[in-house]
C-alpha cells in the first residue's frame, strides 16, 4: 500500500505521498483538510494501481507560453488569441507570479476572481478570465503538468444584467434622417439586420440574395482582414426588409468600387475604420438628431427589440442574431416581452372557461 499523510502549512493543506520507487511527492490542495485527504486517497490509488505519473515541473509564466504556442495559436481566431494574450500578460501573470504551476490551488483561483471584482472589473470580465484559466489548466492536466484542474470547481461571479439601450421607431427615423446620404445605407443595414460591426464591414455583394430577400453572414473583419464569424451559429441568413432591399439596390449604383466586392468600403475600396465610424459619423448623427449617446452595438439591440415588439418568438430572434444558445437570447431580451406574457395569461381563462 502507498503511504502518505496530509499536513497544514499556513492556511493551505498539503498532501504527501510516495511513489513505488519510494520518492516523496507533495501537493498544495487547498484550505480544507477533507479536500487534501480526498486528493491523497486518489494519489495512493494511482500508485497502487501503477497509473501514477510524475508531473513535469514548470512555472506559471512558462506554462502560459507553452499553452499559447501549442494550443491557442492553433485553435482560436486571431482576435481571440490577441485577447487571451492580453489577459495573460496584464492580469494572470502579474497576479500568480512566477510560482510553480503545481502550487496553484483552487483557493488561489477563487482569490484571483475576487481580486478582479475588487479592481472594479465587471463580473463578465472576471468570468471570461476564469473560463480562460479553466481551459489552460485542463490542458495542463492532459499534458502532464497538473494532476487535477484547480479552477474546475471555482464559481464565476454573479453576472449583472447587461446595460442595454436601443432606439425606438421614432428615434430610428430621426437618426437616419440626421445622417449624410453616404452613410444612410450602412446604418440602415445595421438597424434592420442586427449584424455585428465586423460582419457589416465584411459584407460582400455576393452575400445578398435578391431573389429570396436574405442577407447571408459568412465572415467578419478583424485587424484589417477577413476572419470567420464569431461562432458557428453566426453563419446565418437574415431576412431583408423591403425598405432595406431598396436602399441597398440604390446604394449599389453609387457605392465606391472595391476589389474585395465590399458593400461598404472606404474611398480606396478597403475596410471601413471603426473609430472613424463612431467618432466622425455615428456620434455626430446622434447629436444632430437630439438623441442620447449609445453604442453602435446598441443598433443590434434595436433590431432585436423591433422583432420582439412585432411579436416574433425568441427562437427566431436567436437565429437572426446568430446566438449559439437561446439562453443568451432569453437572458438579454426576455424582459422586453411583458405584453406578450400578459396576453398569454389572459388567454388562459378563455381556454378553460370558454371551451365548453
Amino acid at each position: 500500500m502507498a503511504r502518505g499523510f496530509v499536513k497544514k502549512r499556513g492556511e493551505v493543506w498539503y498532501a504527501y505521498w510516495r511513489d513505488r520507487a519510494g520518492k516523496q511527492h507533495a501537493k498544495a490542495v487547498g484550505s480544507r483538510k477533507k479536500d487534501a485527504e480526498a486528493f491523497l486517497v486518489a494519489k495512493q490509488k494511482e500508485v497502487n494501481e501503477n497509473t501514477f505519473r510524475e508531473l513535469t515541473k514548470i512555472r506559471f509564466p512558462e506554462y502560459c507560453e507553452v499553452w499559447l504556442r501549442d494550443y491557442a495559436a492553433l485553435q482560436v481566431k486571431d482576435s481571440t488569441l490577441v485577447n487571451q494574450k492580453s489577459v495573460i500578460n496584464s492580469s494572470l501573470i502579474p497576479f500568480f507570479g512566477s510560482v510553480p504551476l503545481t502550487s496553484i490551488t483552487t483557493q488561489d483561483v477563487q482569490r484571483y476572481v475576487s481580486h478582479r471584482i475588487e479592481e472594479g472589473r465587471a463580473p463578465a470580465t472576471a468570468s471570461k478570465a476564469l473560463t480562460l484559466l479553466k481551459t489552460m489548466f485542463k490542458w495542463a492536466v492532459e499534458w502532464g503538468y497538473l494532476a487535477q484542474n484547480p479552477a474546475e470547481k471555482v464559481k464565476p461571479p454573479r453576472k449583472q444584467r447587461e446595460e442595454m439601450d436601443f432606439l425606438k421607431p421614432d428615434e430610428i427615423r430621426a437618426f437616419l434622417n440626421a445622417l449624410d446620404d453616404e452613410w444612410k445605407p450602412f446604418f440602415h443595414t445595421a438597424i434592420f439586420t442586427g449584424m455585428r460591426l465586423g460582419e457589416l464591414m465584411a459584407l460582400q455583394w455576393s452575400d445578398i440574395d435578391w431573389n429570396s430577400s436574405t442577407i447571408h453572414v459568412r465572415r467578419s473583419v478583424w485587424g484589417g482582414r477577413f476572419q470567420e464569424p464569431k461562432t458557428r451559429a453566426s453563419y446565418r441568413a437574415i431576412g431583408m426588409a423591403p425598405s432595406l432591399a431598396k436602399v441597398l439596390r440604390d446604394w449599389r449604383l453609387v457605392a465606391s468600387y472595391s476589389d474585395m466586392n465590399l458593400v461598404f468600403c472606404n474611398e480606396a475600396g478597403g475596410f471601413l475604420d471603426k473609430s472613424n465610424l463612431r467618432n466622425r459619423v455615428f456620434n455626430p448623427a446622434l447629436d444632430k438628431a437630439g438623441l442620447r449617446r449609445i453604442r453602435i452595438h446598441d443598433l443590434r439591440h434595436t433590431f432585436a427589440s423591433l422583432l420582439i415588439n412585432q411579436g416574433e418568438n425568441l427562437k427566431y430572434v436567436q437565429q437572426q442574431l446568430g446566438h449559439s444558445s437561446i439562453t443568451t437570447t432569453v437572458d438579454r431580451y426576455g424582459h422586453l416581452m411583458p405584453d406578450i406574457r400578459a396576453n398569454a395569461s389572459v388567454k388562459l381563462d378563455a381556454t378553460v372557461f370558454n371551451a365548453a
